[in-house]
């Protein structure tokens, strides 16, 4: 009677090792999640961008909101807008030219890189994010800071230069991102090649590795995972726990995937390898 009861309690041992395993994991990648998008958006194109950007990267997201709800900046040919921007403009270094914005609730202590997104407002960053950055810009001083910017036509050097003013210790990548309005609804490509263009994947290297092995090398290229050492089995999962597929080769093909972060578990005998990688 015991050898029969032994064997599933076995396998169920072993599934409960397998599921603490991957649980592990998917712990030390939320925990690990550094990234910090920073947004503002009036006409909801910048909100489609990086809600685009947070399903390739992962990132925590913030969205800043002006303190008075229901502004119509776009009345009167933008006038509210206009004289905002003109406010900063005359007086940059006056708390008073900064609108007010709601409160915020983060804390930039525990993010490494932040990505601020903003729509352009006669040539510079629109003024509720330019009012975030004022009060906190120094709170990212040493963080690596990416921009992406939405316009309809006009050049984007001038929200660099408000970014910079408001960030200037910030350790900025380049080239920033900039989708035009025509090019919102599909932008899913021009991130992801801005991502490999700042070359995302090692910006964030400091915090993809969830465990290490000095036997085991993963690489990412393009179109396909290539393991260097022996292992028995490469499981890759999404950020959402759905196994995406299994292989026991050396290079596997990821072509048909989306462009994304995702955990690959590498098993080998008793060892478990697990990183957290950007396809």
């Amino acid at each position: 009677m015991k050898k029969i009861l032994l064997i599933p309690f076995l396998l169920f041992t072993e599934m409960k090792k397998s599921v603490l395993t991957l649980a592990v994991a998917f712990t030390a990648t939320a925990i690990n999640a550094k990234t910090l998008i920073v947004y503002y958006s009036f006409t909801n194109n910048v909100h489609t961008v990086v809600t685009d950007l947070q399903s390739q990267t992962g990132a925590d997201m913030v969205r800043i909101e002006p303190s008075e709800e229901g502004r119509d900046y776009a009345a009167n040919n933008y006038a509210i807008g206009s004289a905002l921007i003109s406010a900063i403009r005359n007086h940059p270094k006056d708390v008073a030219s900064y609108p007010g914005i709601k409160p915020v609730d983060v804390n930039l202590a525990e993010y490494d890189m932040v990505i601020v997104a903003a729509p352009l407002w006669w040539s510079n960053m629109a003024a509720p994010l330019q009012t975030f950055l004022f009060h906190n810009g120094a709170k990212m001083a040493g963080k690596k800071i990416g921009l992406i910017v939405s316009s309809a036509s006009s050049g984007i050097s001038g929200v660099e230069a408000d970014a910079h003013r408001l960030i200037p210790d910030g350790n900025f990548v380049t080239p920033s991102l900039w989708i035009r309005s025509s090019q919102t609804s599909n932008c899913h490509s021009l991130i992801a090649n801005w991502l490999k263009q700042i070359d995302y994947n090692t910006i964030t290297s400091a915090i993809e590795s969830v465990t290490s092995d000095k036997d085991m090398k993963i690489n990412v290229s393009s179109g396909a995972i290539s393991v260097d050492g022996e292992f028995d089995s490469l499981a890759l999962y999404n950020l959402s726990g759905r196994k995406m597929l299994e292989s026991s080769q050396n290079r596997i093909e990821t072509s048909a995937l989306a462009s994304g972060i995702y955990l690959v578990q590498i098993n080998s005998g008793k060892h478990t390898v697990s990183r957290k990688i950007m396809i």
